[in-house]
């Protein structure tokens, strides 16, 4: 059966984007299980991207279950679907509806992590939550270097919780909504999206600073339904939790592209 495989457009996560080409491949039955892949060379060929962008697309395929490796012959689609393995891919997560379920889910677990970390956070976790918010206030709203330390943010919460299955589930989450978010593309920026991004930020530290367990998870709710909100979806949330009004940043100004206008699905922050 012929693979029906294209150039990938051009962006910051392309090992995301092959992944996900060779994922509907297998998914299909393009290719079968037991079947091997192209070879490096000819992926890379085919996609219009380096070696090492087919490695990495590899290496997620691989981690997820559906293909596995041997070394001096390839790769080889699994024989058994991978059942039990979380995968969350980014074309997914352009259906609004999924969007929505990855928020709620997200709000569920994020909550209980900001609660856990109010009241375990060591002085060394504060100081890495505050770091990369400074590092998130000094970015230009919505570039790779503002998202990525808004995943740092969210890690070091997670981290805080001293849970390591909190941690690795919650950054696999985040980082799958990062890659989405990165190939989709930034169309616009907003200094008043950035300023109340990184006031949401702030009431979450403060209360766990402050090791608020209560505060700290309706500060993060209220967070993730505000960011929710600003891509038009609704994703529920007690009046008590509603901000009456964005909060300030301490310590930090938001550089911006200036454009006022609402960001897009591409923007949202987490």
């Amino acid at each position: 059966m012929a693979l029906k495989l294209d150039k990938v457009s051009r962006g910051p996560h392309l090992p995301t984007l092959v992944a996900s080409s060779l994922s509907r491949e297998i998914a299909q039955g393009r290719l079968a299980p037991g079947a091997q892949l192209p070879t490096e060379q000819a992926l890379a060929q085919t996609f219009g991207v380096s070696r090492n962008v087919i490695r990495e697309a590899i290496a997620r395929l691989r981690s997820e279950g559906r293909v596995w490796s041997q070394q001096g012959r390839g790769a080889f689609v699994s024989e058994s679907p991978p059942q039990a393995v979380l995968t969350i891919d980014h074309e997914g997560l352009q259906q609004p509806e999924n969007f929505r379920s990855l928020f709620e889910l997200r709000g569920i677990l994020e909550a209980q992590a900001a609660g856990l970390a109010a009241e375990r956070r060591s002085a060394a976790d504060l100081k890495a939550m505050r770091a990369a918010h400074q590092a998130m206030a000094a970015s230009i709203y919505g570039s790779v270097a503002w998202l990525k330390a808004d995943l740092e943010v969210h890690r070091a919460i997670a981290a805080a919780t001293d849970n390591g299955y909190m941690l690795q589930f919650l950054s696999f989450v985040s980082e799958r909504m990062r890659e989405s978010i990165l190939v989709s593309g930034n169309k616009r920026s907003s200094d008043d999206v950035a300023m109340i991004t990184l006031g949401e930020h702030e009431r979450i530290l403060d209360a766990i600073e402050r090791r608020d367990a209560e505060a700290a998870q309706a500060a993060m709710r209220a967070h993730l339904a505000g960011a929710a909100g600003r891509v038009g979806i609704t994703v529920l949330q007690s009046p008590a939790e509603r901000p009456t009004a964005p909060v300030r940043p301490r310590r930090a100004t938001a550089k911006s592209a200036g454009h006022a206008s609402l960001p897009t699905l591409a923007e949202t922050s987490e």
